[in-house]
């Protein structure tokens, strides 16, 4: 008669079978390979595919953003190109029956079920969600240590939790992976609207669009829910996106995943706060001004934003002056969600005549340069004597410190008829000469304008903006401005 842990062996051996069905069909299941792939699969991939690099990935990223199915798709992609099928090994951690069992063990049990224990070279392993296995961290780094001559990788959507105790544990042994929310770029992809993009013939901007109108309608609907595939792909959840957001990804992290991590006792408190910041997203804030709002601490709002950010939930962008200089006092700063998306998963979608519109595009366009990777930008803030400028975004050269680019966000036409009105920007550009770029969105107009000493302000609708600024990113024949 078999003992327990003989039969939980029995059952985890059979339990892989049947997650790893390309071990018996070599192909990856259907439902994986009909899904449109994340622009950032290739990347992804060839770090997957490096087995001469000895060192673990980890997969990381907010919830629900395809972390599963880009695992599927490397995986598609390892068959393609001629990887044995039994030599791919998929587990998720928070399958029930694993239960505790070290990584060590998995990749044994999952080597008897191929009927080769012995064999222990040029495995590709993925080991999905695996933050649910207590000291995850100290297991993978053994792995990599005695199992050289393959590839493992890990995942799991408490961003927070691996990318510190990645650091922690993983220096010279992980390679950490971060996969954002959709981009809008994705978003028009996911939802066969590509075309809408054509190479531009106006000798001003790189990319142009064949409707405005259309193109707006679907970056006001990518605002309210576009940050995440399912909700694009579910006509169920795209009726109430906020009820999923909320509940599936919003929830969880500010109330399970961040807590646990960081031993926070009052979670209220700090979901009190993220619902401030998230109706005044792209605002200016202060500790002073959101512990007198909130009554909240000020120590213990720097350590909130601290985790907040970790979670991949927030930006907080810092202040430069009118010279973009550095102030040596932080006293305020601006705050971004990293996915407009959340908003509306607290409040109510936004309309095209919404108050709230402005600071949401701007927040969406903040998001496409966060996710491009990018942390060499600042908003500018300054008073001297009666006037008060701000600039929205200042892209400042590390070598020189100098303002390199700016950009303006708006949503209106406005300013495009009537240039002379932006008198903050036009004070800023004065004051920081050989500016490389000068951008200020608009609803519709493609245009530009030429100041008296040479440079040029360029126009362009914010949605096309947000696909330039991922160009450079991107698979697509987007370039960047």
């Amino acid at each position: 008669m078999k003992n327990i842990s003989e039969l939980l062996e029995e059952q985890i051996i059979k339990r892989m079978v049947t997650d790893n069905p390309w071990w018996s069909s070599d192909s990856v299941p259907e439902f994986y390979t009909k899904m449109p792939h994340r622009a950032y699969l290739q990347d992804f991939y060839n770090e997957v595919s490096d087995l001469e690099m000895r060192r673990a990935v980890i997969l990381m990223g907010p919830r629900r953003v395809g972390k599963t199915v880009m695992i599927f798709h490397s995986i598609e992609q390892l068959l393609k190109s001629g990887v044995d099928s039994k030599k791919i090994i998929y587990i998720s951690i928070d399958t029930p029956i694993y239960n505790n069992v070290s990584l060590e063990n998995l990749f044994l049990y999952a080597r008897t079920a191929l009927k080769n224990p012995d064999d222990k070279d040029g495995f590709y392993v993925f080991f999905d969600e695996i933050q649910y296995l207590k000291n995850w961290e100290v297991h993978l780094k053994s792995l990599v240590d005695s199992f050289r001559g393959n590839k493992f990788v890990g995942s799991g959507s408490a961003a927070a939790a691996l990318k510190m105790k990645s650091i922690e544990s993983g220096a010279g042994r992980f390679t950490d992976f971060m996969l954002p929310p959709l981009t809008f770029s994705e978003f028009l992809n996911f939802n066969g609207r590509q075309s809408l993009i054509v190479p531009s013939k106006n000798g001003i901007t790189p990319i142009d669009t064949i409707d405005i109108d259309a193109l707006n309608r679907l970056y006001i609907d990518y605002i309210n829910y576009g940050g995440y595939p399912e909700v694009v792909f579910s006509e169920k959840i795209r009726q109430n996106p906020g009820q999923y957001i909320k509940n599936d990804i919003i929830d969880k992290v500010l109330l399970r995943d961040l807590p646990s991590l960081y031993g926070i006792s009052d979670i209220q408190e700090l979901n009190q706060l993220f619902v401030h910041i998230a109706f005044r997203s792209g605002n200016e804030f202060s500790y002073e001004g959101l512990s007198s709002e909130s009554g909240i601490r000020k120590d213990v709002i720097r350590k909130y934003l601290e985790y907040l950010q970790a979670a991949f939930l927030i930006k907080v962008v810092n202040k430069i002056d009118q010279n973009a200089k550095r102030l040596k006092k932080v006293m305020s700063f601006k705050i971004y969600l990293t996915n407009p998306s959340l908003r509306c998963a607290l409040f109510s979608p936004v309309g095209d005549d919404d108050d709230m519109l402005g600071s949401m595009v701007e927040t969406a366009i903040f998001s496409q340069l966060i996710q491009r990777g990018e942390s060499n930008f600042y908003y500018s803030n300054w008073t001297k004597g009666r006037e008060k400028g701000e600039v929205d975004i200042v892209w400042v050269n590390q070598a020189t410190q100098k303002a390199s680019s700016i950009a303006e966000i708006k949503w209106t036409d406005r300013f495009a008829k009537n240039p002379t009105e932006l008198k903050s920007l036009l004070s800023f550009v004065n004051a920081n000469k050989g500016l490389r770029k000068i951008i200020v969105t608009s609803k519709t107009e493609i245009s530009s304008y030429n100041l008296d000493a040479g440079e040029t302000i360029i126009f362009i609708p914010a949605a096309l903006y947000s696909l330039c600024v991922m160009g450079s990113t991107l698979k697509s024949n987007n370039a960047q401005l």
